[in-house]
This record gives structure tokens, sequence and C-alpha cells, in this order.
């Protein structure tokens, strides 16, 4: 039998208020609130789309780009929506290497459960870090994956440098 210690599922296991309804919009919605969007990891919040550290990771720093607007695919987005997208997911690739110092990233959108979409009815586009070797043998031979640092500790040290930005470009339009 295989193990694999992920202590951050039991929050998710024993959650009695699981949502019915849209995940994103859960936890996007209502008044901006520092505590709130620590526990649900969120990093930055943008006009139109916010960003957020995956609870359940590919690969350490794994985040996940969403618009606030509830939709599956592209549609309704107005362009000033979708610019603002792209930039905050360059936002994040630039952060990510200088908090993590990844080798390469994967990027990805999956619109649909047939292309392996996850939460299907709200986009949203996944980063995940990469390094040489980060997939090594654990993978092939004992099927898991190692997590070199726990969610909370990179949380932290993104966080950081994502008000750092934040500031910068709140300082260029003023």
């Amino acid at each position: 039998m295989k193990r694999l210690w992920a202590p951050w599922r039991i929050e998710y296991i024993l959650d009695k208020n699981k949502s019915k309804s849209c995940l994103f919009c859960d936890i996007s919605s209502g008044k901006i609130n520092k505590t709130k969007d620590k526990i649900n990891l969120i990093l930055f919040r943008g006009e139109y789309s916010f960003v957020l550290m995956n609870k359940y990771p590919y690969n350490s720093g794994h985040l996940m780009v969403v618009p606030y607007f509830h939709t599956p695919t592209f549609n309704g987005l107005t362009d000033d929506a979708l610019f603002e997208f792209i930039k905050i997911v360059k936002l994040s690739v630039d952060i990510l290497k200088k908090a993590l110092n990844p080798d390469g990233f994967n990027l990805g959108l999956n619109f649909g459960k047939v292309a392996g979409a996850g939460m299907e009815s709200h986009m949203h586009l996944h980063i995940v870090p990469r390094w040489a070797g980060d997939t090594d043998s654990m993978p092939i031979i004992a099927e898991t994956r190692v997590m070199p640092e726990h969610l909370n500790a990179t949380f932290k040290k993104l966080t950081r440098i994502f008000k750092s930005a934040e500031k910068l470009s709140n300082n260029r339009t003023n």
C-alpha cells in the first residue's frame, strides 16, 4: 500500500460546508478580507481576475489565475478583462521565477470535462513551475509526487512578492 502525506487535504475532506455552487465565485465574492484570502490562498486581486494557489498542487508553487466573471470559456469576457487576465498570468510567472527559480513552466486551460477540467463551469489557467528532475523516479516507480515545501510556506513567500509588485503597479498609475 502506498501512503502520501498531504495534511492540507483533511480540511477539504472534513468540510461540512462544501458548497454546491461555484468554488471560484464563492471564494472571490463578498467584501475583500485578508483572513479569508489567506484561508483561500488568494495571493493577488486585480480588477477582473485574481490569483490563488492550488490547494491540491501538481508541484510546489502551482497557481491558478481566475476571472471573477463566471464563464466556462473566454466567452463573455471583455477585452479589458482578457488583457488583464494575460497580464496577471505574466506577472505570476515573473513572480514564480523570482521566488522559486524554476527551470520552466506548464501553463494550461482545460475547457470541458473531457479536456480535463476539474472545475469546468468557471475557467481558470494553471501555472505549474517545473524543475529539471522534479519528476525524478518517485512518480514513475512509487506513483507519488514529492512536495518539497508546505503550502503555507510557499504562500508566505509569494504573498510578499505579489504585494511588492502591487505597490510598484499602484505607484506607476498614481
